[in-house]
């Protein structure tokens, strides 16, 4: 395993302690002196981890008592973990990968030893098939690595850069698990904010790429999440236009772009940028749900080859192959295009349900894909109170600011539903209603 910085070992052991609160345990932190000594290391260190949950609102600070898990940050935990496996199960793509697996698991029972093929291998083979667009724009399955889920990957990927300590750029507002990474790689993050149509401050892009030692940007290939937007074909190209003049790593975000409502575009941001210097991150999951949580990066460079080579990850061979054959064959695809139209159905009926009971409350629009609701409050409001509605398991409320290291979005939500209960998504937002609703005179909630 590579080199990990102290401070991430500390953040690490306090997300245990705050997993461990939310399945009844201790709220009450360790001091910083408490955890400087017990795990042997400065209280700047300590400092550093506290301040990252912190920011991320799982952490709560009380001047001359200590550090608490908020009742807030538990709920939000359960709901993310609950929510999130909601959203990736698909139970057609998942059936059909344990067929595959049995009748695959069967052929190598019956094979001679070494006639098996790798499924490793053939996976890696398939991805660079899938991304390759034309003889300009080829891959190799070498060029293609693997990881057993995101975070993994992405540490990989950064330290086989040799990128700790830098500076990345990132499209703003950004997946919140992304942003996680980062800081616990210990990069500085600049944002870049798009508007309400997904497009980026070109400007303020070319100031900061002239101003700033930026090594790496993150940029969505076509569409930008939370906020669900298509960024146009003339944005790509003009980002692309820039970064022509500096050279630096380009990590296109893939992991949403087959979540279009319709077809996806033709065209993606890799498409006009210099191919050397280009990071495509993929994740396995969103074409197929949770039981794939494997995620890939394509990159051309080799330290990436030797990164991954030193991690050695041990994924699963007879999977492996059976994502390649449902890849290869077209089943995926397929379902894809099922899952669009039952994606676009279900946001469908979640604006309308919100324009109903909220639409004086909140702002938003009919996102063009993904599964997240990116939704602006009209009047501020205490976060600590929408974290009330998060009890309802059918809708899934994240702070706006968990998708920013810089403070922003504070005033908007990322909403989330299953599809699944309609009933339960009335229940929920009624109960977002009551909190989001101005409270006049004595506090409701006197009365139990």
């Amino acid at each position: 395993m590579g080199r990990e910085f102290a401070y991430q070992s500390v953040y690490r052991y306090l997300q245990a302690l705050i997993d461990e609160a939310a399945r009844g345990g201790e709220r009450r932190l360790p001091s910083l002196r408490a955890l400087s000594r017990h795990l042997r290391v400065s209280l700047a260190t300590v400092q550093t981890a506290y301040g990252l949950l912190e920011h991320e609102g799982r952490v709560l600070s009380v001047p001359k008592s200590g550090y608490f898990v908020p009742a807030g940050a538990i709920t939000g935990v359960t709901a993310t973990a609950e929510s999130d496996q909601a959203m990736l199960a698909h139970p057609a793509m998942e059936r059909a990968l344990f067929a595959h697996e049995r009748r695959l698991a069967r052929q190598r029972a019956r094979s001679l030893p070494g006639t098996q093929s790798s499924g490793e291998v053939r996976l890696r083979h398939v991805l660079a098939e899938r991304y390759t667009r034309s003889s300009r724009q080829s891959w190799r399955a070498e060029d293609v690595h693997l990881g057993p889920d995101m975070q993994a990957l992405l540490e990989t990927l950064l330290e086989a850069l040799a990128l700790q300590g830098s500076t990345v750029l990132v499209a703003s507002p950004c997946c919140w698990r992304l942003l996680r990474v980062l800081q616990r790689f210990g990069l500085h993050v600049l944002e870049m904010p798009v508007d309400n149509h997904g497009s980026p401050d070109l400007g303020s892009l070319a100031r900061l790429l002239g101003r700033e030692s930026v090594r790496m940007m993150v940029m969505p290939s076509c569409l930008g999440m939370p906020t669900g937007r298509l960024m146009s074909q003339q944005d790509q190209r003009q980002i692309a236009h820039l970064l022509a003049s500096h050279p630096i790593w380009l990590l296109e975000n893939d992991l949403d772009s087959e979540h279009c409502f319709d077809t996806p575009p033709g065209a993606r941001l890799r498409d006009w940028v210099d191919q050397r210097w280009l990071l495509v991150l993929g994740s396995l999951q969103a074409l197929v749900g949770a039981e794939a949580p494997y995620a890939y990066v394509l990159g051309l460079h080799g330290t990436l080859a030797e990164g991954f080579s030193r991690r050695a990850f041990q994924l699963p061979p007879v999977r492996q192959h059976a994502l390649a054959q449902m890849l290869s064959n077209g089943e995926v695809d397929g379902q894809l295009n099922r899952r669009r139209l039952e994606l676009r159905k279900r946001m469908e009926h979640l604006c309308h349900q919100l324009s109903v009971c909220l639409g004086g409350k909140l702002a938003f629009d009919m996102p063009d894909g993904g599964y997240v609701l990116w939704v602006r409050m009209l009047e501020p409001i205490a976060l600590d109170r929408v974290s009330a509605a998060l009890s309802v398991p059918a809708l899934q409320v994240l702070a706006g600011a968990r998708f920013s290291v810089q403070g922003r979005y504070q005033h908007y939500l990322a909403l989330t539903w299953a599809g699944d209960r309609p009933e339960a998504l009335s229940e929920a937002l009624y109960r977002l209603k009551q909190v989001l609703a101005p409270r006049r005179g004595r506090q409701a909630g006197s009365k139990s």
